[in-house]
């Protein structure tokens, strides 16, 4: 068993090399035996190895508990089934917006999404029960289909205006294509599929609606089209990315802009939670509108924890997930935001294009990925957050997750992925130079860290 694929808020890994029958039955088997008797909620995802994880998570899950089966679903049905239907335990299979050959487990105990020490027990167990005898099945499977039921709560938690247009919606062969195009033709509107048939192994484009590279063809879509808005989603659904008229492609920070204005003008003082990577913009922006935005660590577990905590009415990252308390259940999800995004447009007389046209100019990088064995990337970190500390330039550090420093007309983020063997980086600042030299002093201080790992 390789224990790096448990991860700080999920379990994954490559899944013919990490993700073999054996481990994922004791994987199942230790979810069961958490909810002995009890009713285990388990959906997949499309990729080509989700079967296989599926027969023997579930035969692993039936030594002790029921399964019920909701087939091939984004993660945030799996979430409303959570809610909806309260098992004892649900199980996503996803390997997200990670390649083709990637795979994965996202797992919730009642409605909380499992994370860090819940995890790392996880791990103790299944390697406990990997030298163990396994018994076979004792309980039953069944089948439900849950998308209807969340297409039409989702419709009932909206309230849309009288505009209409179009809308075209790119799910990159992921899992959340069909489900996208159902809830938004449900609210009445013209809806253009791009790579919504599923298919695991991504033909088209990665499905990751961080990279620019990736929105490109909804881009063109959008413009052949006539379309006001386009709606990109990742392998699984749980982040969205959004592109105007224009071509422009708006961030989930500043998405979160725009959805967190128009909760404040239904719950004034409201709270949020953004994370580390998010621009200083929408930080300013939220609080000058009478909310309360406050900086976390990156990561959905952590998020919606945090959100309960506080009371938050709205979460965001900048790589797209969308956490909606206001009207929703709490949990990431990129279809319901895509939902709340044609709302907003729907009941005033501004295009996408002109509200983004409004937004800060926010001169930052997209989320730049480093590569970086997985081994090497916590201690990378600590070298360079000690030599931030150090540097003279620097007037703060926030060690929240990762390593945040603020200099005097913008900031430079690097921090651990917790997904994928790299580094993460995004800055921000008044000017493209000097955002050019924020970006090369980190990329600097990375690599003098790397050489010593």
């Amino acid at each position: 068993m390789n224990p790096r694929v448990f991860r700080e808020y999920d379990i994954r890994g490559v899944a013919d090399r990490d993700l073999d029958d054996r481990m994922v039955h004791a994987l199942g088997m230790a979810i069961g035996k958490k909810v002995p008797g009890n009713v285990v909620v388990v959906g997949r995802d499309c990729r080509v190895t989700s079967p296989r994880l599926f027969a023997a998570l579930t035969n692993g899950i039936r030594a002790y508990a029921e399964v019920l089966d909701i087939g091939v679903v984004p993660t945030p049905v799996v979430y409303f089934a959570a809610h909806h239907l309260q098992p004892a335990a649900a199980v996503m299979i996803t390997g997200s917006h990670n390649p083709p050959e990637d795979n994965g487990f996202k797992i919730m105990v009642g409605k909380e999404t499992i994370h860090g020490a819940a995890i790392a027990e996880l791990r103790d167990r299944v390697s406990e029960l990997l030298v163990i005898e396994a018994p076979d099945p004792q309980f039953p499977m069944y089948s439900r289909d849950m998308i209807s039921a969340y297409v039409e709560f989702a419709a009932t938690q909206l309230r849309l205006g009288t505009r209409k247009f179009h809308v075209v919606v790119d799910a990159g062969n992921g899992a959340g294509g069909p489900t996208a195009i159902a809830m938004y033709r449900r609210i009445g509107f013209e809806v253009t599929p791009l790579y919504c048939d599923l298919d695991g192994r991504f033909p088209n484009h990665h499905p990751d609606p961080t990279q620019p590279e990736n929105v490109a063809d909804l881009i063109a879509t959008v413009k052949r089209e006539g379309a006001e808005l386009g709606i990109a989603l990742d392998g699984d659904a749980d982040r969205i990315g959004a592109v105007d008229s224009t071509g422009r492609i708006l961030w989930g920070d500043q998405l979160m802009i725009l959805l967190g204005k128009a909760v404040l003008a239904e719950v004034p003082g409201a709270k949020f939670v953004g994370e580390v990577k998010c621009s200083q913009a929408m930080y300013d922006e939220l609080d000058k509108a009478g909310g309360h935005c406050e900086m976390w660590k990156v990561g959905h577990s952590l998020i919606k924890a945090r959100m309960k905590e506080t009371g938050a009415q709205l979460a965001g990252e900048m790589s797209g997930h969308m956490f909606f308390a206001h009207r929703w259940l709490g949990f990431d999800d990129g279809i319901y935001a895509g939902a709340r995004l044609i709302e907003l447009l729907s009941r005033g007389t501004r295009t996408l294009a002109e509200l983004a046209a409004e937004l800060p100019l926010m001169i930052n990088t997209p989320e730049l990925r480093v590569d970086c064995p997985d081994d090497q990337k916590v201690g990378v970190v600590a070298r360079v957050t000690a030599a931030l500390r150090d540097d003279p330039n620097v007037r703060e550090v926030i060690a929240i997750d990762g390593v945040r420093a603020k200099f005097a007309d913008g900031w430079g983020l690097v921090r651990a992925s917790n997904t994928q063997p790299a580094l993460v980086m995004r800055c921000e600042a008044a000017t493209e130079a000097r955002l050019a030299e924020i970006v090369a002093t980190i990329e600097g201080y990375i690599g003098v860290a790397r050489q010593t790992a």
